[in-house]
Parts: structure tokens; sequence; C-alpha cells
């Protein structure tokens, strides 16, 4: 009965020219800037909010700690500031920019689990005050992470 609901809300989704995803492939939100290390950066002028994707914590499983860097830190383009433990693994977190750290979510001290929960809300990790912002223009778009995800998982 599943399956015969989910090809009717399929069916009506293409009629009605609606993208629709099974649950087995993760959100991506519109408006924001993604990484091929999984990482997401919502820019707002010359700060970004960056944050893991939901496709990276649906591998990892239940974040259980995350280490986070201390206001002030540097980061570079496609370099690690941090790490996130789950239950099946440590991950190392690169940032998809360059700049300053300005602000970092102290809630995942306490709430690591945010991260699963809400990946491009409450689960942000960090801000940084961008030093280049043309570096924006390397990441990937929505569309692009989709798809960029759909290949990495078929092999």
């Amino acid at each position: 009965m599943a399956m015969a609901s989910r090809l009717w809300a399929s069916k009506a989704a293409s009629y009605l020219k609606i993208s629709t995803f099974n649950r087995g492939f993760a959100s991506v939100v519109k408006d924001l800037r993604y990484a091929d290390s999984h990482e997401w950066a919502k820019i707002e002028g010359n700060s970004a909010t960056i944050g893991i994707t939901d496709h990276a914590q649906d591998h990892l499983g239940d974040v259980v700690y995350v280490e986070l860097p201390e206001v002030g830190t540097d980061v570079t383009q496609g370099s690690g500031f941090g790490a996130v433990e789950s239950v099946k693994a440590t991950s190392d977190i690169n940032s998809p920019v360059s700049g300053k750290v300005i602000e970092v979510n102290e809630e995942l001290s306490s709430s690591p689990g945010l991260i699963n929960g809400s990946p491009y809300e409450n689960g942000w990790i960090i801000k940084v005050e961008m030093s280049n912002t043309d570096e924006v223009k390397s990441l990937m778009d929505c569309d692009q992470y989709s798809k960029f995800c759909e290949e990495e998982d078929a092999h």
C-alpha cells in the first residue's frame, strides 16, 4: 500500500511539476552553497554560516560530539576546522570558505544531536567573516549538489 501511495504521490507531483525525493535521498536547501566534502554555507554579505549537510549527517548516524574551533580562528577553504563524532565514525569538518570564525554554535556542546535533527537551521556549526567572497563561486548550488550526491551514492 505504501508503495502505491508513494507512486501516486510521485505521479501527482510530476503532473503538478513539483520535485519530490524519496527519504532515501537527503534534503537540500535552495539558497545554500555546497562543498564536495558535504558542508553547506549560507552566504549573507561577507559572512557565511556553515554546517554539514543532511546527506552527511544521514551517513554519519547519530552525532554524539562536535569539536568546535575558537572564535577568532582563521579557516581556509577546503581545510578542516573541527570534527563531528557519531556512533559510526569521526569525520573532519572542512570550511567551504576562507576567513575568520566570528561565532560558534555553543548549543552543539550540550546538544550535538541538533546536527541530525536540524542540519540546516539549529545544527549550524560556525559563522565566518569571509576573506575572499569570490570563493563562493567554486561551491555547488542545490541542483549541482543533489546530482553530486546521487552520483556518489551510486558508487
